[in-house]
């Protein structure tokens, strides 16, 4: 599966884009838009550097990675592509939508993945002539950084393409789990309701933003405080994620709280739009709680 695409240049697609480049496949990185694969390869860019001035690789490797990166905004571009990997925004029917084209645009050989985070394998599946050979591999953020990736079968995976999906994992110096297709698979399903609860603990006054994150980065040895991750996530998809584990299982303890509900609508989705449960300066590390809740 030397022959890689990759669809959407934000976020989780370059980083997958870099991940595959750098260990010699060579990639076609599709997005419809232009400025967004222009974004996309300058971070990449911007990841190596850094990668070199740390010497964890040389600037050999860093050349050969970005010769092995394509960008293209035609979906016809991955006639020839022996795997893709779908990373678009976590939205149900866009994903759907995505997966049509994809299977009107390969080869019959050629497995479709997706990178969904809650979404199931087997829905996704059921719009493709194709389902054997429809998986998820989840990656985590930041990709070249992060060592695991959920392999999700769905229902009518075959289980050569799970194999076959599990090696390259491990080709590619991650190490993959392997798991079934439910609301949530594992990360998300134990992740999600955590976030959920610590904005709730937050929307009910048990405590502030900073005391509830250093409550689980001293108690529970977390690298980030729970609300500072659901910024770094990104609101927006925490709700979204929610809401699929709610639909899923018709469970209310997976509804999103009111406060997070709020937030999104507000346009307050953490990072990417400079304010969450705190502030963000592009540019800069600092990070001050939001005045909204100072």
């Amino acid at each position: 599966m030397n022959k890689v695409a990759v669809i959407g240049a934000g976020t989780m697609g370059n980083g997958i884009a870099h991940v595959f480049a750098m260990n010699g496949h060579n990639v076609k990185l599709v997005d419809i838009s232009e400025d967004a694969l222009s974004r996309a390869l300058v971070t990449i860019e911007r990841n190596l550097d850094r990668m070199v001035t740390k010497g964890k690789i040389t600037e050999k490797v860093k050349k050969s990675t970005l010769k092995n990166i394509s960008s293209h905004t035609e979906i016809s571009s991955i006639k020839d592509r022996d795997l893709v990997v779908e990373a678009a925004t976590e939205n149900v029917d866009l994903k759907l939508r995505i997966f049509k084209e994809l299977d009107a645009n390969t080869k019959k050989s050629c497995i479709l993945a997706t990178n969904t985070s809650s979404i199931s394998i087997t829905k996704i599946a059921s719009v493709t002539s194709k389902p054997d050979k429809v998986i998820g591999m989840h990656f985590m953020n930041p990709v070249p950084v992060m060592k695991l990736i959920e392999v999700i079968k769905g229902y009518s995976t075959s289980a050569s393409v799970t194999k076959k999906i599990m090696k390259l994992s491990t080709d590619l110096g991650k190490i993959p789990v392997e798991v079934n297709d439910y609301p949530g698979f594992v990360a998300n399903r134990i992740l999600m309701p955590m976030i959920n609860e610590a904005i709730y603990s937050l929307y009910e006054g048990v405590a502030g933003v900073e005391e509830i994150d250093t409550v689980m980065k001293l108690g529970m040895a977390h690298p980030m405080g729970p609300l500072q991750l659901a910024d770094f996530i990104g609101l927006d998809v925490c709700q979204a994620i929610l809401e699929v584990l709610y639909e899923g299982f018709g469970n209310p303890k997976y509804a999103p709280c009111p406060l997070l509900v709020n937030m999104v609508m507000a346009g307050k989705k953490g990072r990417k739009s400079g304010e969450g449960f705190y502030t963000y300066i592009k540019g800069s590390k600092e990070t001050k709680v939001s005045k909204q809740f100072s």
